[in-house]
C-alpha cells in the first residue's frame, strides 16, 4: 500500500469540478463569531455537499492556479469534531497562512497534507 494515492486526489478533483464554490468569508473579513479573527485567504464551501458540521465541504481559495494543492485535516477540541478543508490555488505563502489559522489556538489543531 502506498501513502500517496492518486485516486483520492482525483476524487477531490471531481467533487470540486462538479460543485459551485461559494466564498462566504472573503479575504480581509472578520469571522462571524470571533471578530478579532480576520480571514487572510478567501474561505468558503462547495455548494450541495456536506461535511461533519452539517454545512458544505470547506475550501480555502488562493490567488494561484485553480487546482487542488493540499488539504488541511482539522481537530477542534471545543466543537469535539474533525473535518478536512480543501486548498485550491494556494501559493506557498497562502498555505502557511491557512496552516497558521488552524493552529493559532490551543483548541484547534491541523495538519497540512500536500498533493
Amino acid at each position: 500500500m502506498t501513502c500517496f494515492d492518486n485516486a483520492f486526489w482525483e476524487a477531490l478533483d471531481s467533487l470540486v469540478k462538479d460543485s459551485e464554490i461559494v466564498i462566504d468569508r472573503p479575504k480581509g473579513t472578520a469571522h462571524p463569531r470571533y471578530p478579532d479573527s480576520i480571514y487572510k485567504v478567501d474561505y468558503g464551501y462547495l455548494k450541495n455537499t456536506s461535511s461533519m458540521d452539517g454545512g458544505g465541504i470547506d475550501v480555502w481559495v488562493g490567488s494561484g492556479e485553480k487546482r487542488i494543492d493540499a488539504i488541511m485535516c482539522i481537530v477542534d477540541c471545543l466543537k469535539r469534531d474533525s473535518e478536512i478543508k480543501i486548498l485550491i490555488g494556494c501559493t506557498e505563502e497562502e498555505k502557511e497562512l491557512v496552516y497558521q489559522t488552524h493552529n493559532e489556538t490551543q483548541y484547534m489543531k491541523g495538519i497540512l497534507i500536500r498533493r
